[in-house]
């Protein structure tokens, strides 16, 4: 779960990377770090703990270029040795990285026989010393020496490099983590996630996998894949503002999240599900509770019905036989869920509607199981659903382009737009929660379970379902967010008192069925997440009631 934040321009570096690193500590970390250059001198300051630490030690750092991280240890402890960014000998280059080098050791063995000296125990500092050896045994320029080592590495990396011979640029590479680039004027930023920058710009550049940009702060960017292909990249404006990605006055972002699922609820089916007296109105009404919101106003009691998912009415296919995908999906013979954590127990809940309303065998696949296991897929009677809150989950990518690569229509639903996946797959459908900065998920979840429920609903649509049935589910959806918020508010004082007995407890169990069960699998999830209290999910009829504690 570490972090990566990058600038270059006008600005005191140190200042920014620190903000960015704040911004991303909901990711989860053990020690953070930074380097600026300056003066042709590279400053590095690293601290274990929390980037508060950090910045006690490192904010007095001058300088207009530099590289931050939060660190998750995966090789090597937690400690200062280890924690990014990492330099060669010279200390000419800064570099800092997520995911694994997988082959890192047989480089370590290659590279020690060649004289290389390792001060960490982590696989970043071998990919450090390989660029190394490339530039000063090749006589490379740093671009070149990178391009050609990460065509030498093995497994998942986001990279962003500063250099000390050369303070105006960043180098950036990702293969199997993300990784943006914000631009600004006559300033550029590269971070993990959108949100470490997002107060300075809103305009950014999706590196895909197999990508590296250089940065320059006067001179523009430039973008290619490793081989070294010319690329034009399109600059995309970013959705949401900075109160989105701040606590608002709550305790933790997990909280603000959950009391944020009416409005999120009612912007996932904001001109989707429109409900209205006057026929073709674009707006869905609702209110949430008794309270007076900017957002959300009166249902009308009796209304015309209309449910519209334009990710899916989209022209898909070859030229000349173009269809869309609301098309292949009412043809399709079979339907495939994929998902991990929380976004598969969202995807049990829609096979679970999909089969009931449109009558059509669905499977949910644990994507890191469907990616391995080679599953048979039909061209002309699948479709695959992969759905991630992030839009770029590893294993969810891995199962999405497996789908692809057997020629089946891949469908996409996620929240944040312009994710890989919202790139890679045929169409699909955004979830608009909003930001979703706490690792457990609450709002994506709802919204990922309405996303279905209207997919579901647009597909049975005249076909296994008749006009008064769609109308009567159509406003039900629609009083989601009222119902929720008043569950919240009315309950609030009611679930703290309960949590008051249940903290104490060592082992809880989930009961659940049909609908139900992926939903106590979400909550026996969450209890081992949030308060590390160890938890199973059974289904009801696997369990005698007298032998049975059961934990709400």
């Amino acid at each position: 779960m570490c972090g990566i934040t990058g600038y270059v321009g006008k600005r005191k570096a140190a200042e920014i990377l620190l903000g960015g690193l704040a911004r991303l500590e909901y990711r989860g970390y053990d020690s953070a770090g930074l380097a600026v250059v300056n003066g042709g001198k590279m400053n590095i300051r690293k601290k274990v703990g929390k980037v508060k630490e950090l910045k006690a030690v490192a904010s007095d750092v001058e300088g207009t270029v530099g590289i931050g991280h939060t660190r998750w240890a995966t090789h090597g402890e937690p400690s200062e040795k280890n924690a990014h960014p990492h330099v060669p000998s010279d200390s000419s280059f800064a570099l800092v990285h997520n995911g694994i080098v997988e082959n890192y050791s047989t480089l370590r063995e290659m590279l020690t026989r060649n004289g290389c000296t390792f001060y960490s125990e982590t696989d970043t500092e071998v990919l450090v010393k390989l660029i190394d050896h490339i530039k000063k045994t090749e006589s490379l320029t740093l671009q070149l020496a990178t391009r050609k080592a990460l065509t030498q590495v093995q497994g998942t990396y986001g990279i962003c490099i500063c250099s000390q011979e050369d303070p105006d640029i960043l180098i950036a590479a990702r293969m199997g983590s993300p990784l943006i680039v914000g631009v600004g004027e006559e300033e550029y930023f590269v971070a993990s996630d959108a949100s470490a920058f997002l107060e300075y710009t809103r305009n950014v550049l999706h590196l895909n996998d197999g990508e590296m940009a250089v940065v320059h702060r006067t001179e523009g960017h430039q973008v290619s894949t490793l081989a070294g292909q010319a690329l034009s990249p399109r600059l995309v404006a970013l959705e949401g503002s900075l109160e989105q990605i701040e606590k608002g006055g709550y305790k933790h972002f997990m909280l603000k999240e959950i009391m944020e699922q009416p409005t999120a609820l009612l912007n996932c089916m904001r001109g989707r599900v429109c409900i209205s007296n006057e026929p073709g109105s674009p707006v869905l009404g609702s209110q949430v509770g008794d309270r007076a919101h900017p957002l959300l106003r009166p249902a009308p009691i009796k209304s015309g019905v209309s449910l519209t998912l334009g990710g899916i009415e989209q022209l898909v296919g070859p030229e000349g036989a173009k269809y869309t995908m609301l098309d292949k999906l009412r043809a399709a013979r079979r339907i495939i869920i994929c998902g991990c954590g929380t976004s598969w127990h969202a995807g049990l809940v829609g096979e679970y509607i999909l089969e009931t309303l449109c009558k059509v065998p669905v499977e949910v696949e644990y994507a890191s199981e469907f990616r391995y296991r080679n599953a048979v897929l039909r061209a002309d009677e699948d479709v695959v659903i992969v759905i991630s809150q992030s839009g770029e989950t590893a294993d969810t990518l891995a199962a999405l382009r497996y789908a692809k690569s057997q020629g089946v229509l891949c469908m996409g639903i996620c929240n944040t737009v312009g994710s890989t996946i919202a790139r890679e797959t045929d169409g699909g459908i955004y979830l608009h929660a909003g930001p979703e900065i706490g690792v457990a998920s609450t709002k994506a979840f709802t919204c990922q379970v309405t996303v279905l429920a209207m997919l579901a609903l647009r597909i049975s649509h005249t076909r296994t379902i008749s006009d008064a049935q769609y109308s009567e589910l159509a406003l039900a959806l629609s009083s989601l967010p009222n119902k929720i918020d008043d569950l919240i508010r009315q309950n609030e004082s009611k679930i703290v008192e309960i949590a008051k007995v249940y903290r104490f407890a060592h082992h809880c169990l989930f009961l659940g069925r049909g609908y139900n069960y992926p939903v106590a699998l979400e909550g026996a999830l969450k209890m081992k997440e949030i308060s590390y209290i160890h938890a199973e999910v059974s289904s009801f009829s696997n369990h005698d009631e007298c032998e049975v504690n059961l934990c709400y």
